[in-house]
């Protein structure tokens, strides 16, 4: 193997100087991002934009899941031509109106 360290610099002064002045342009650059990627308000930032991602994931996939449940009970008292069935709203219709019924038979008993 061959000692590269030996080999003599062929490069003039002003072409090493500019070759220093790229590195420290580069270097400047490599810690402007790393300070703005530390700072305290780009981790908060960061952290906020991941929490309302995950939010945003969270409400869509709830959004999803209701939207499922309406509509399976929707199809429970609605025919598929959009017609109601009145042999499962009216027995349903009339426990609302028991349970309605008590609860405010209950409520006068306790005051009066």
């Amino acid at each position: 193997m061959s000692d590269t360290s030996s080999t003599p610099d062929t490069r003039t002064p002003a072409q090493i100087e500019a070759d220093i002045e790229r590195r420290r342009e580069t270097l400047a650059e490599t810690l402007d991002e790393i300070g703005v990627r530390v700072h305290p308000k780009t981790i908060v930032g960061d952290a906020k934009a991941k929490l309302a991602s995950s939010v945003d994931h969270t409400l869509g996939r709830a959004y999803v899941g209701v939207n499922r449940v309406v509509g399976d009970v929707k199809g429970q008292f609605v025919t598929e031509e959009g017609a109601p069935r009145l042999e499962r709203i009216v027995p349903v219709a009339l426990v609302m109106v028991g349970v309605v019924g008590l609860l405010t038979l209950s409520t006068r008993r306790r005051r009066g």
